[in-house]
């Protein structure tokens, strides 16, 4: 038990800042929000840590926990009839410049949460098309669905074409 303990939190206190880094995505830039998602994920993982017997496999492991967490969430939200607020946290984190982080939340915020999942993982993890449908559990064809209706709804809701070509989402 002291083992797994030592190695969970060596993962932990290693991976714990990266980890943040995609749930703010997935969450629109909501701070907390991805603080849940990534302390939800971790509680999942500990139960499961001697299960995942590869090094490599740990952090793939947590980051498909949140991804699916997250979308799952913003389905339960939808059911409920919630409506998220268009404010934006102070600090941020994205691939743009900081003149564009409005738009690129506003427009990650537009996607339905698979698109969005999909896109971040693609764009912002830069994950593999076969990477994202194992974390999604879906075929590879639905990631390039996702992908491509995602693109083009950002291409669509984006109001100035410069803008969308900074965020590099048009790779």
């Amino acid at each position: 038990m002291a083992r797994r303990d030592d190695d969970f939190v060596a993962f932990v206190d290693a991976r714990s800042a990266a980890l943040l880094r995609t749930p703010r995505l997935l969450s629109a830039g909501d701070r907390h929000a991805a603080e849940d998602l990534v302390q939800t994920a971790l509680e999942r993982a500990y139960v499961a840590w001697p299960r995942i017997k590869r090094r490599e496999a740990q952090e793939s492991y947590v980051r498909s926990i949140m991804t699916r967490a997250a979308i799952d969430r913003t389905r339960r939200r939808q059911r409920r009839g919630e409506v998220l607020t268009g404010e934006v946290p102070e600090t941020v984190t994205v691939p743009a410049g900081p003149e564009d982080r409005d738009a690129v939340w506003g427009l990650l915020a537009a996607l339905s949460p698979r698109q969005r999942a999909v896109l971040v993982l693609r764009y912002y993890e830069d994950q593999s098309e076969v990477q994202i449908a194992e974390t999604l559990g879906c075929s590879t064809g639905t990631v390039k669905a996702h992908a491509s209706r995602g693109v083009a709804l950002m291409r669509e809701l984006c109001a100035d074409p410069a803008t969308f070509h900074a965020t590099g989402l048009n790779r």
